[in-house]
């Protein structure tokens, strides 16, 4: 037949066997695209949620939301305008370097006497400006009245061995958890503090009778014993 005829003649031209189907011009069976599967996007690190503050303990003693540590004082100089203020810097063992303080200890102490000395800060306390001068914490010393009604006054001393920024804890009491700066200030932590601290009949520091640890021994005043603490 004709029609036949001219079939086998096409197909040979397109180098097909008898019969056999058309295929794409690529010379493989059409397929169905598959979608491709997004991958993360490149970028910038998702950052971990940032942690929330533990929250204050304030079930703990009073005297353990303070915190007072170990320091040695660097530098020292008199007010320019305070008559009872020496400024003082003050080694407590930060990064940030020593600490700025201001004193009303002139009536008690000289430079000489100053300068050198350990004692214990009390470190979270708001800083506060003191004559012109903005003091970060304060100086803890033991006071007792003398017969000619003058004041005596003495610093707290840590152990000669007791490493400078060392944190006190207290005999008997559970590891101080200190409160924030504004914390101990806006529940006036100091002053509910001031009543239970006392030096005990040997001198040592206390609050309510524990006294003041360190990792080298107890803080005592030099002779004060039954003094008030401030």
């Amino acid at each position: 037949d004709l029609v036949d005829a001219l079939i086998a003649d096409y197909e040979a031209k397109l180098g097909l066997s008898p019969g056999e189907s058309l295929k794409s011009s690529k010379g493989k069976p059409n397929q169905q695209k598959q979608p491709k599967k997004k991958g993360p996007k490149q970028g910038k690190q998702q950052q971990p949620p940032k942690q929330k503050n533990a929250p204050a303990n304030l079930n703990q003693p009073d005297i353990c939301k303070l915190e007072f540590k170990v320091g040695v004082i660097t530098k020292v100089w008199v007010h320019p305008t305070a008559d009872k203020l020496y400024c003082e810097e003050i080694d407590v063992g930060e990064e940030g370097g020593p600490r700025q303080i201001a004193s009303g200890l002139r009536p008690h102490f000289t430079e000489e006497q100053m300068l050198g000395q350990r004692l214990l800060v009390v470190s979270n306390l708001k800083p506060k400006n003191l004559v012109g001068f903005k003091s970060h914490g304060m100086v803890l010393c033991a006071a007792s009245a003398k017969d000619d009604g003058s004041e005596l006054v003495e610093f707290v001393e840590p152990p000669s061995d007791a490493p400078v920024g060392e944190v006190i804890t207290f005999e008997g009491l559970p590891a101080p958890e200190p409160l924030s700066a504004s914390q101990v200030d806006k529940k006036k932590v100091f002053q509910a503090c001031l009543e239970g601290m006392k030096t005990t009949d040997d001198c040592q520091a206390a609050w309510n009778g524990h006294v003041f640890k360190t990792s080298a021994g107890p803080c005592k005043s030099a002779t004060i014993a039954g003094g008030a603490m401030r």
